[in-house]
């Protein structure tokens, strides 16, 4: 007997023996249900044994039998019941454990979000993807449906979504293709690092998402529950269920603010702030334009990251401002990076040294901020430094720029689509679904080694659409992605490192050296980030217009 651990109340167990009550006593249980029938094995104790041994030690029992694959509303309801009866913590058990778990699991769903439910269950080792359609629907089974069908459906309307979306209709313009996506705006996420130096407006990253989907393609305005891939069908918040021939998954990540100790209660106030926020750039600006001296922070989490140069690109550009208008002698400018390097691709690290040096900027490696007291203005950090025992550094600040951590969206990570890490999981050529055929995905939530940006996404959405309509015309994928990434530094006011690259570090320039040179900072790089990239963005990639993104081509095999 193994208990597994669902919830701080319930732990769930395969079909335990008399002498096993002892033991559960032992591990702090105070009561049992029993959810497999009586006869079900010849070698099965039945519940009057059971029931006499947890008396004997002073545990309090329910039986409620469940035939196998039959889990009817009642018995959920039943269960909660007997959850909320008995004292606890709570061991129930069946043959395998599956039963109770599932019983738990319908439960509590009208009250935990299904992505919760689904991640316990997973932990404990439970599947419930059979289930899944009822846990959405607050635990009940649904009665109707209402099932559309599209020949495509993409999951998030952001860059990658909408380019996707673009680029299939540029293909093949009678593809019945459905966005779903809950947001009312979609932002141009890239143009936040200049906002919070002052070089844009807010405003100017911002379109109504309306106004930027696909003429023909249909807009659901909810957001995704669930994954049903063995059905092709994507579960929606309310129990909708979307069919698809073919799926495409790119819903971008999830910025884990709640990860770093009271991180949500100071933001965008007592001088904490965030470029990864539209509503707490323009507050950078503000913080770089008052400061006149004390201790400015950067952070950047563990990887993976959106952006990967952006931490530090706030900390160049802050520190242009002060240098420029003369207070840069009076601020104490410190990156605090969980990593262990200043950028990943070595090629570019000599050019940013220099601008390290210009700032007189401490580099602070191996420093993970988990904790932080806005109104005390202080900082915690885990050093985990190689070979060393993590240590807990307390550190002041004036002003902290906090990169927050991230990871794939709750429904994601507990999918049957996830890898083990909770990525999208996808042949990093291809970007097909290593499992499902008729699913790809691109953008940062699949699990190829590429830098997680736009410039990423724009060259993926060209790759997906070319090798789906592949698919459908029934032909092997011809499309090949190298792994390209860009992430134009942005190391002083009016000039940029642009750095572009894939698999490996590979370095992949889109220009030939004597017009750009990406490893040292050009005024060019900077007036195509300012000026070029943004109506690139929207008037082209969003488009269909494949600028500068033209898929690589192998032979159909």
């Amino acid at each position: 007997m193994d208990p597994k651990k669902i919830s701080n109340e319930l732990s769930v167990a395969v079909q335990i023996q008399p002498e096993d009550v002892a033991k559960l006593v032992e591990l702090g249980f105070r009561s049992i249900i029993c959810n497999r029938p009586d006869g079900e094995a010849a070698d099965q104790p039945t519940f009057e044994e059971i029931d006499a041994a947890a008396q004997a030690a002073g545990l309090q029992t329910r039986y409620l039998p469940i035939v196998s694959g039959k889990v009817q509303d009642s018995d959920a309801a039943d269960f909660g019941k007997a959850m909320m009866e008995l004292p606890g913590p709570t061991l129930a058990y069946c043959r395998t454990g599956t039963r109770s778990t599932t019983l738990w699991s319908l439960a509590v769903a009208k009250d935990k979000p299904a992505a919760d439910i689904l991640a316990a269950t997973k932990a404990a080792g439970y599947d419930m993807a059979g289930v899944v359609r009822r846990i959405v629907n607050g635990g009940k089974t649904p009665t109707d449906t209402g099932d559309a069908k599209f020949d495509v459906v993409i999951v998030g309307g952001g860059a990658a979504g909408i380019a996707v979306a673009a680029s299939l209709k540029a293909r093949k313009s009678d593809l019945d293709i459905a966005i779903l996506d809950p947001a009312d705006i979609h932002y141009y996420q890239p143009g936040w690092t200049m906002v919070g130096a002052g070089v844009f407006d807010a405003q100017t990253t911002a379109k109504t998402m309306g106004s930027l989907i696909p003429q023909g393609v249909h807009w659901i305005k909810s957001a995704v529950a669930a994954f049903e891939p063995q059905d092709n069908a994507v579960v929606l918040d309310g129990c909708r269920v979307v069919k698809y021939d073919r799926l495409v998954v790119c819903p971008g990540l999830k910025l884990d603010w709640n990860k770093v100790e009271g991180l949500v209660e100071t933001l965008g106030k007592n001088g904490v702030t965030s470029n990864y926020r539209y509503d707490l750039a323009p507050y950078t600006w503000d913080l770089v334009k008052g400061m006149k001296q004390g201790r400015a922070l950067f952070t950047q989490p563990p990887m993976p990251i959106k952006c990967a140069g952006a931490p530090q690109k706030a900390m160049y550009l802050s520190s242009d401002h002060w240098f420029k208008n003369g207070t840069l002698n009076n601020i104490d400018v410190n990156f605090m990076n969980a990593g262990g390097v200043l950028f990943g691709v070595k090629d570019y690290v000599p050019a940013l040294e220099q601008y390290i040096k210009k700032y007189n900027a401490k580099l602070n490696f191996f420093h993970n901020l988990v904790a932080v007291d806005g109104a005390a203005k202080k900082a915690w950090f885990d050093v985990a430094k190689p070979d060393t025992p993590v240590e807990r550094v307390e550190v002041e600040f004036d002003m902290m720029h906090v990169c927050p951590p991230q990871t794939a969206p709750d429904f994601i990570r507990v999918s049957p689509l996830a890898d083990a890490a909770g990525w999208v999981d996808v042949d990093q050529s291809t970007l097909r679904h290593k499992e499902y055929d008729n699913i790809w995905s691109l953008g940062d939530v699949m699990n190829a080694p590429n830098a997680k940006t736009a410039a990423a996404a724009r060259m993926q959405a060209p790759i997906v659409a070319e090798n789906l309509v592949d698919d459908i015309l029934g032909k092997s994928p011809t499309a090949v992605y190298n792994g390209y990434g860009s992430c134009p530094l942005t190391v002083e006011r009016g000039k940029i490192v642009l750095a572009e690259f894939g698999y490996g570090g590979a370095l992949l320039p889109s220009f030939p050296k004597w017009i750009l040179d990406g490893t040292k900072p050009t005024r060019a790089a900077w007036i195509l980030k300012e000026q070029i990239l943004p109506p690139v963005y929207w008037k082209a990639m969003l488009r269909g217009k494949e600028w500068l993104a033209k898929p690589e081509k192998v032979s159909a095999r």
